[in-house]
């Protein structure tokens, strides 16, 4: 190395995060609450579903008659058809049944998406620069609900009286009333539902949703009136509209001020903006982005690296690659892998590039020099590395696939460059891997249906990779901890509190890692962060009120061999 050249560091500071997409429903998931008023209330609602004997009322005591005669009107005045077959259906199959015991737990409701389908459609909605929100229980709506009263003033202004302006195809706008966002529910794709119910599945799923938005407003009520609303706006608050801002703080505070690169996964388009505009990341960090950021399921991988360690506009050595590497995944593994979900580039260390031969041989011996190992480690891959970001699918199947295509582009020759040789200086070794990753690696396998962390740390073992948490990882070092609460509309999915540690509904998996080339580094310091300052506790469930994200962030120092 030249003797004006600054030394390079042995180490490499690398974390990973994914940063979690919002949840339109706060209540969706447990989280850990400062307040005790948030386990008060959500005992309550458990204890209710649960058993809830002779407060078990029918529907039409919540939705009336008066009100279903109004909601007729409004959907014949909007123009839908099937309403007089949609009325002789609620008296005969909905208004008698009990709610919880017949409605809310009733599968067949489930099968039929009568009231999952128009809950995704009208929940949440993106309308030109403003976000619209449909009053109910399970999503971002902060006006007050103290009553089904008040809440059917509101949800009729909205179904019928609100409009949306939605994207098309040709990225133009239609204006549209809400309750004609809604689509039929096809018998071909869901055989639960009837030939009947096809016909009026659009009136039908009005109807079945203002029973379920004013079921929940009733139970809510009846079990903590004066508290719920508090309990919600906090949880907006603290898990939607500060979500970001909370973000930004933990990655640009103290704890994380040396890391050379930082993996994130699942991070909204929108997200790169606050990134660039943070003062100290900015200053900190090249914000490393897809060519194509995927604004429809707004779900972006991504990678931030130090200013002070990399360069990404060297001429030989730089730019996306993930269309290299997706072209090397079979067709079949593709499909796991959606829009946004893999980002791979080029970066290269500074101060390495093209060390001469001399240099390389001296290496072993120069032990005056503190720097050898990195000699060691880069001079011959000319300071190039491949850093890759990846958001696996819920099972994890399409994360071996994406790492063999990610580790096959790196290790193939660069028919760019000439033929390495002592003459030309050039990299005689693939470029540096280092990759972070959401693998949805979970405690046990399943073949075909779910990726284990055993059998994922073994894939890694055969192809000379390796994850930070090591040959024999604990699968006990859970990077998620979070059940679904009995506030969401799939109840089959719900866990009792008592049974949060141990119910297999539970989300607790070792599922996030940095992968790296077993050659390259070894694992010096590893560590996950649930709190937001560097510190992870046990058995608690998270996001928290001060840790956004429903997965840990993993933090680890690895030194080159």
């Amino acid at each position: 190395m030249a003797a004006d050249e600054p030394p390079v560091p042995r180490t490499l500071r690398v974390a990973t995060w994914n940063v979690a997409a919002v949840n339109n429903n706060p209540f969706e998931y447990f989280v850990s609450h400062d307040d005790p008023g948030y386990d008060v209330l959500m005992g309550s609602v458990e204890a209710f579903v649960e058993a809830p004997g002779v407060r078990d009322i029918t529907v039409g005591e919540i939705i009336t008659d008066v009100m279903l005669d109004e909601l007729c009107a409004l959907m014949t005045g909007h123009g839908l058809s099937g309403v007089e077959k949609t009325r002789e259906y609620w008296f005969a199959n909905l208004k008698p049944r009990r709610i919880v015991s017949q409605f809310l737990k009733d599968p067949e409701i489930g099968a039929k998406r009568l009231c999952s389908m128009p809950d995704r459609v009208t929940n949440t909605i993106r309308s030109g620069s403003s976000t619209l929100y449909r009053p109910t229980i399970i999503n971002c709506y902060e006006p007050e609900m103290p009553d089904v009263k008040s809440w059917w003033t509101q949800w009729k202004e909205y179904m019928f009286f609100t409009s949306a302006t939605v994207a098309t195809k040709s990225g133009t706008g239609d204006s549209k009333k809400i309750c004609h966002l809604l689509d039929a529910i096809k018998k071909a794709k869901y055989p639960a539902v009837t030939t009947e119910e096809e016909t009026i599945s659009i009136p039908l799923q009005l109807v079945c949703m203002a029973a379920f938005d004013g079921v929940l407003v009733h139970l809510v009520n009846l079990l903590a009136p004066n508290k719920w609303h508090d309990v919600k706006t906090s949880m907006i608050a603290a898990l939607h509209v500060n979500k970001t801002k909370r973000t930004l703080e933990i990655l640009a505070g103290p704890v994380y001020a040396s890391c050379d690169a930082i993996f994130i996964q699942e991070a909204a388009a929108g997200f790169v903006d606050d990134l660039v505009s943070d003062t100290v990341l900015n200053d900190r960090y090249h914000v490393l982005v897809p060519e194509q950021l995927d604004g429809k399921r707004d779900q972006n991988s991504l990678v931030l690296v130090s200013k002070n360690r990399f360069t990404v506009d060297d001429p030989e050595w730089r730019g996306e690659v993930t269309d290299d590497v997706l072209k090397l995944m079979d067709s079949q593994s593709k499909k796991g892998v959606a829009p946004g979900d893999l980002f791979a580039v080029r970066v290269l260390e500074k101060n390495t590039k093209h060390r001469d031969s001399k240099d390389s041989n001296r290496r072993g011996t120069d032990k005056g020099n503190n720097t050898s190992g990195t000699d060691k480690g880069n001079s011959s891959t000319g300071g190039r590395f491949i850093l890759a970001s990846f958001h696996g699918d819920t099972n994890g199947l399409a994360s071996v696939p994406v790492i063999d295509a990610v580790d096959k582009f790196t290790k193939l020759l660069d028919v760019n460059l000439p033929t390495p040789s002592a003459e030309n200086g050039l990299p005689r070794l693939p470029p540096t891997l280092v990759f972070g990753l959401d693998a949805n690696t979970h405690v046990t396998h399943s073949a075909g249906k779910r990726q284990g962390v055993f059998e994922f740390v073994a894939h890694l073992q055969k192809i000379q990779l390796a994850t930070c948490w090591g040959t024999q990882i604990d699968p006990k070092i859970n990077t998620t901890y979070n059940a679904r609460t009995f506030l969401q509309p799939q109840l089959n999915k719900a866990v009792r509190m008592c049974d949060m540690e141990s119910s297999p509904l539970t989300d607790k998996h070792p599922k996030d890692h940095i992968v790296f080339g077993s050659n390259s580094f070894s694992t010096q310091i590893v560590q996950r962060d649930n709190t937001g300052d560097g510190q992870f506790i046990d058995d608690t469930p998270f996001p928290t009120m001060s840790f956004p994200s429903d997965h840990a962030l993993v933090c680890a120092t690895l030194e080159m061999e």
